[in-house]
């Protein structure tokens, strides 16, 4: 009997000092954590105090904060923004201003190797009478010579190789900006974009049937 007593009271006493150590022992609020990982899920605040970039992985209106590409582009006002933007529509355009001018290059080193293998035009006009070259006109016209393949030399593809680094260097800081997923930067990308084409491309287009790649146009003259 008296065994059984202290038994119950061991066991009671066990239950009781449970009972307040789950009382005393702190909760998680999961709710909070969820709302705090949400938040951060929305935009994020890069550095600390009052020196902070506003960063968002989804399509925002950040204009004062916004930060770009690295912490010494950080926007602290409304003018620098705007020159920010106007910043992006130039180098859209530059773009297509190096597009362009990777085709005229290419045109004008075409029509260099044509001029240099057409009839009479590497001739000494000091040393050709001009009955030699009235027949030279005249053979030239009546079968026009075949110009060969043209390959650039290495001087004439480091410039096409350093015009092409160019392009995708714009190119692909153009893209980094548009991962900023700012409205206003993606705007002055577009209409960079189409104000450069629109300038830049503005070009004579070809006829039917001819070739329309640069690096072709050496077979266009002898049809």
């Amino acid at each position: 009997m008296d065994h059984d007593h202290a038994t119950m009271t061991g066991t009671m006493a066990m239950g009781s000092m449970s009972h307040t150590m789950s009382m005393a022992m702190p909760t998680t609020t999961s709710g909070a954590a969820h709302n705090h990982a949400g938040h951060d899920m929305g935009g994020m605040d890069m550095g600390g105090g009052g020196n902070s970039c506003k960063i968002s992985m989804l399509f925002n209106f950040y204009t004062v904060d916004a930060c770009f590409l690295s912490n010494q582009w950080h926007v602290t006002s409304s003018g620098m923004f705007a020159g920010s933007c106007i910043g992006v529509f130039l180098l859209a355009m530059s773009l297509e201003f190096l597009r362009r001018s990777v085709k005229e290059f290419d045109r004008f080193l075409v029509r260099q190797h044509i001029a240099k293998h057409q009839p009479g035009a590497a001739a000494d006009h000091g040393s050709v009478s001009s009955k030699d070259a009235a027949v030279r006109n005249a053979a030239a016209g009546a079968c026009p010579a075949v110009v060969p393949p043209f390959r650039p030399n290495v001087f004439q593809q480091a410039i096409r190789a350093f015009l092409h680094f160019l392009q995708f260097t714009v190119a692909y800081f153009l893209m980094l900006l548009a991962m900023y997923f700012n409205i206003y930067i993606i705007v002055s990308i577009i209409l960079g974009a189409f104000f450069g084409a629109f300038i830049f491309q503005w070009e004579t287009l070809p006829l039917i049937g001819q070739q329309t790649s640069a690096a072709q146009e050496a077979t266009v003259c002898c049809g």
